[in-house]
């Protein structure tokens, strides 16, 4: 028991409020319940609506891969493969090439499949190679598309006959590789050409003259002189070769190769090991060229092609040497 003027034991004495100071209220003690706990005296956002009815969040919105802008649209899928990268990408079949040459270019400059989530507004992860080509991308301009031979940029997908699963190959470099190669070989064509200014003209010189005065081979292509046309999908044949043999070239865009062949065999070469193309009118046949395919660092490197149609000599030297654009 406790003695006079001492406090019972395990008893707390009662807090009361000085004199002239107000009860707390019943609000100020609810508001001294833990958040979000749910109780009776808790807060309606605290998990119960004001009529007490449990709170439920809203279920969350799911991302959009962009699909849904093709609604009602007829889709294909396709595989992209350029310099050993495949995309597997689904793509509108009422798109033209064009188009098609500009999904390529942002396919290119990702270093893989968008992330399943928005990223931050960080530089992509750069694919192994050269550190800037994912930066840039691979532009249309630089790009040569092939689908059963080169893919034609005004027509649609479904024209051209495109379906599920189709594989489409794509060659070509970034502007930052075409830098680093072109000066050196840009300068090496303006003194080729410096050259040849000095020179009389090539079918009047000895070594041209024996195969010209051959005149033209029976069996060589029709030619259409002021036209300028794409490669046909058959080889360009009925052509004399240096030595005054039959010669065909066959443009192998998949494998991204020229096939030089003679009767005795077929020289394949890699379009990036030709350094140059030079031609010229045949005098007296201005509807035919002579070409040459430079396949080392000299003219004696050159390999000699006669009778070459005038409409088909722009297309070979963009597709040899790559139709490169500037931005």
């Amino acid at each position: 028991a406790a003695g006079p003027g001492q406090l019972p034991v395990g008893r707390a004495l009662p807090v009361r409020s000085p004199p002239g100071a107000e009860e707390p209220s019943m609000e100020a003690e609810a508001q001294e319940l833990p958040l979000g706990c749910g109780g009776e005296g808790g807060s309606p956002a605290a998990g119960r609506s004001p009529g007490g009815e449990e709170q439920r969040d809203p279920p969350q919105a799911s991302v959009s891969n962009g699909g849904d802008a093709e609604s009602g649209k007829e889709l294909v899928e396709l595989k992209v493969i350029w310099n050993k990268n495949k995309y597997d990408v689904k793509f509108c079949l009422d798109s033209t090439g064009a188009e098609l040459k500009q999904k390529i270019h942002s396919l290119t400059g990702l270093s893989g499949p968008p992330p399943p989530q928005p990223a931050p507004p960080l530089a992509p992860v750069r694919p192994p190679g050269n550190p800037c080509s994912c930066l840039l991308g691979l532009p249309p301009a630089m790009q040569k598309v092939m689908f059963k031979g080169l893919l034609p940029e005004e027509k649609t997908l479904r024209e051209i006959k495109v379906t599920n699963g189709a594989k489409i190959m794509v060659v070509g470099s970034t502007i930052n590789d075409v830098l680093a190669v072109n000066t050196p070989k840009e300068a090496a064509q303006q003194e080729v050409k410096a050259e040849e200014n000095k020179k009389e003209p090539l079918c009047r010189q000895k070594q041209h003259r024996k195969v010209l005065d051959k005149g033209k081979p029976d069996d060589v292509m029709p030619s259409v002189k002021g036209v300028q046309e794409r490669l046909p999908t058959v080889p360009l044949s009925g052509m004399y070769n240096k030595s005054g043999g039959k010669v065909r070239l066959t443009f192998k865009l998949e494998q991204d190769q020229l096939w030089i062949g003679t009767k005795e065999r077929t020289e394949k070469l890699p379009m990036g090991s030709i350094k140059n193309v030079v031609s010229e009118p045949i005098e007296g046949h201005e509807d035919y060229h002579m070409m040459a395919f430079q396949l080392g660092p000299t003219e004696a490197s050159y390999y000699w092609v006669y009778w070459v149609p005038t409409q088909y000599v722009d297309a070979i030297k963009d597709t040899v040497l790559g139709k490169w654009q500037y931005f």
